[in-house]
C-alpha cells in the first residue's frame, strides 16, 4: 500500500477517527486505526466493538492496500510533520511515514485482524437538519444518566419520530428533558435509544455554521448517522423506557415567571456552603413576587432572594442545586415557567413563549429548619 495526501486532511480525519479508538480493552487491533486505500481514496475507521468512526478522504493512491497502525502513535506523528503532503507506505507490517525530512518507520497490524463493524441493511434513511439536532441534544443530554446505577436504557437518548415531529428525551431517573419540534416525516413511526457516549461524538461533528443534513439508518441493534464524509456506527440501547408523557403533571396549583439569569444566579450563591447535593437540599420558597433559595451544611448557611411573578398558592420545595441548574442552563431562553403541584411534586420548567422544551426535576424532602 501507498499513497500521498494533505497532511492537515489527514490530521484532522485521525483526529476525530480515534475518539472510536478503544482506551479500556488492551487489545492492540482495535487500539489501532484501520486505513484501507482503494483507487482514489483513504477510509479511516476507528472502532471499539460497542461504537465506529468511519471517514473517507480523496488522496493519490500509488498502491492499494490495508493496515492497522496504533491511534495514538499514528496521530501523534501526522499532528507533528510540518509539511503540506504526507506519504504512507507499507512493506507486510512495516510502515514507513515521510513528511519533509522526518521519515518514521513502525509496526502495524495486519488489517485482516481487524474486527468487522456490523452492518446495517436499511432501505430506509431519515434525513434531519444538522443543526436541529444539536440544539435538541444540547437541551437534552444533560438529563441523560451517566452510568447504569438506575436502568442501562437510561444511560441514552431516546428519538422518537412520528407524524412529522421528532421528539428528543432524556432521563436520570431523577430528572426529565423533553424537546419536540416539527419535521418532515410521514413514514411508520420510529423510536431508538442511543448510548450518550455516540450522540456526544456526533454533535462533536456537526458545524453549526453548515447547513447540512444527518441520515440515519437502523436495524434491530445498531444504528448509522451520516454527516458530511465521516458515518458513525452504534449500538442501540434495549430496555423499558419511561413513558415520558404521563411523567408530566396534569396539574398546576402554582406558576412561577422568572428570569432564567436571575434564578440561576440565586441558587449558584448558595453553592458556596454546600457540601454534598444530595444531602444538602436548598429550599425554594415560591410566594407573591419573590423566590426566597436557602440552604444549611457544617460550613454555614445561607439566604438570598430574587424577583418572581408567583400566581397561585405560596409553596415551599427542596431540589438538588445541580438538578435545577442544569434545567435552568439549559433552556436557553430569558425567561422560564416554572410549575408546581406540591413539594412532592416534579417541578416542570418550560419557555415562556412556548412549549418545544420540557424540564422535570424531582424535589427533595425538606427537614424543618430550627
Amino acid at each position: 500500500m501507498k499513497f500521498i495526501c494533505n497532511t492537515k486532511e489527514l490530521s484532522n480525519a485521525c483526529n476525530n477517527v480515534i475518539r472510536a479508538v478503544s482506551t479500556k480493552v488492551t487489545i492492540p487491533t482495535i487500539e489501532g486505526i484501520l486505513i484501507e486505500c482503494g483507487s482514489d481514496t483513504l477510509s479511516l475507521t476507528g472502532y471499539d466493538f460497542e461504537f465506529g468512526i468511519n471517514t473517507i478522504l480523496s488522496v493519490d493512491v500509488v498502491e492499494p492496500g490495508a493496515i492497522v497502525i496504533n491511534a495514538k502513535v499514528l496521530c501523534d506523528i501526522i499532528r507533528k510533520l510540518n509539511t503540506d503532503e504526507v506519504t504512507i507506505e507499507t512493506n507486510g507490517t512495516s510502515v514507513s511515514i515521510i513528511g519533509g525530512a522526518a521519515q518514521y518507520n513502525i509496526t502495524g497490524i495486519d488489517a485482516d485482524d481487524y474486527p468487522e463493524l456490523p452492518s446495517v441493511n436499511s432501505t430506509k434513511k431519515i434525513e434531519l437538519e444538522s443543526s436541529l439536532v444539536y440544539s435538541m441534544v444540547n437541551q437534552t443530554l444533560f438529563a441523560v444518566a451517566d452510568s447504569e446505577a438506575s436502568k442501562p436504557i437510561y444511560t441514552g437518548l431516546k428519538f422518537d419520530i412520528k407524524n412529522n415531529e421528532l421528539t428528543i428525551i432524556g432521563v436520570d431517573g431523577y430528572r426529565l428533558a423533553i424537546r419536540k419540534e416539527a419535521v418532515n416525516y410521514t413514514d411508520e413511526p420510529v423510536e431508538f435509544v442511543v448510548p450518550k457516549k455516540t450522540i456526544r461524538e456526533l454533535i462533536k461533528l456537526i458545524n453549526v455554521d453548515e447547513n447540512t443534513n444527518i441520515g440515519i439508518m437502523m436495524s434491530k441493534r445498531h444504528i448509522v448517522f451520516e454527516i458530511n464524509n465521516y458515518s458513525i456506527i452504534s449500538r442501540l440501547l434495549d430496555g423499558e423506557f419511561i413513558d415520558y408523557e404521563a411523567a408530566i403533571p396534569k396539574v398546576t396549583k402554582t406558576t412561577v415567571l422568572i428570569n432564567t439569569t436571575d434564578a440561576i444566579n440565586c441558587i449558584e450563591r448558595t453553592l458556596p456552603v454546600i457540601e454534598n447535593n444530595q444531602k444538602n437540599p436548598i429550599r425554594c420558597l415560591f410566594d407573591a413576587d419573590k423566590m426566597r433559595v436557602s440552604t444549611v451544611s457544617s460550613l454555614g448557611r445561607v439566604v438570598d432572594y430574587t424577583h418572581a411573578n408567583t400566581s397561585g398558592e405560596r409553596i415551599e420545595i427542596g431540589f438538588n442545586s445541580k438538578y435545577m441548574l442544569d434545567a435552568l442552563h439549559a433552556s436557553d431562553t430569558d425567561e422560564v415557567k416554572i410549575e408546581l403541584v406540591s413539594p412532592i411534586s416534579p417541578a416542570v420548567i418550560k419557555s415562556i413563549k412556548n412549549e418545544s422544551f420540557i424540564f422535570l426535576v424531582l424535589p427533595m424532602r425538606l427537614k424543618n429548619e430550627n
